[in-house]
């Protein structure tokens, strides 16, 4: 019999601050994998928060949004995708969940914290987290001023700084 894993957390450094993460492995478990294999890479580091819809979410995780990137913010992926992993958990503030596109299948490395209650993407996006620490953090973040087609654009960039995978305390 196999002894489950110690619990782990993220930690997300951003220029506004920073944001712990726990995991749900035992909803969404290749999403955790994914996300902790990313962030271990380093491939998180000089991202950028790159869509936020106040009340609603903050996005981050696209590769396009490091500093001298090539192509779209929000399009960029780490060249794989990440099969769904729907579940029972609710898309409340501070839950972590994965950004995708219209295909249920093609979650990759975006990911997204929501700010406010977003029960309408319960059980058709991946929720593989919850915010521990930093709320006042998300706040910051959340409330940005933004711009752009969809005025979800920050019109500051929010850098993701680093993502660190600790031991759960």
């Amino acid at each position: 019999m196999s002894t489950p894993a110690p619990a782990e957390h993220a930690i997300i450094k951003t220029s506004y601050g920073e944001m712990t993460l726990a995991f749900w492995p035992d909803v969404a478990p290749k999403h955790v994998e994914n996300f902790k294999k990313l962030a271990r890479e380093g491939f998180y580091n000089g991202t950028a928060f790159h869509r936020i819809l106040k009340g609603f979410m903050i996005q981050g995780g696209c590769p396009n949004t490091k500093k001298g990137a090539k192509g779209m913010p929000g399009t960029g992926d780490p060249g794989y995708k990440v099969k769904a992993e729907f579940n029972k958990k609710a898309h409340v503030r501070g839950v972590l969940s994965a950004a995708r596109s219209s295909h249920p299948d093609s979650a990759g490395c975006q990911f997204f914290i929501c700010h406010g209650n977003a029960s309408f993407l319960d059980g058709q996006y991946t929720a593989y987290g919850q915010l521990v620490k930093g709320d006042d953090v998300l706040e910051r973040i959340a409330t940005v001023p933004t711009g752009g087609s969809e005025k979800s654009t920050p019109i500051d960039r929010i850098e993701v700084e680093s993502v660190t995978i600790v031991p759960a305390t």
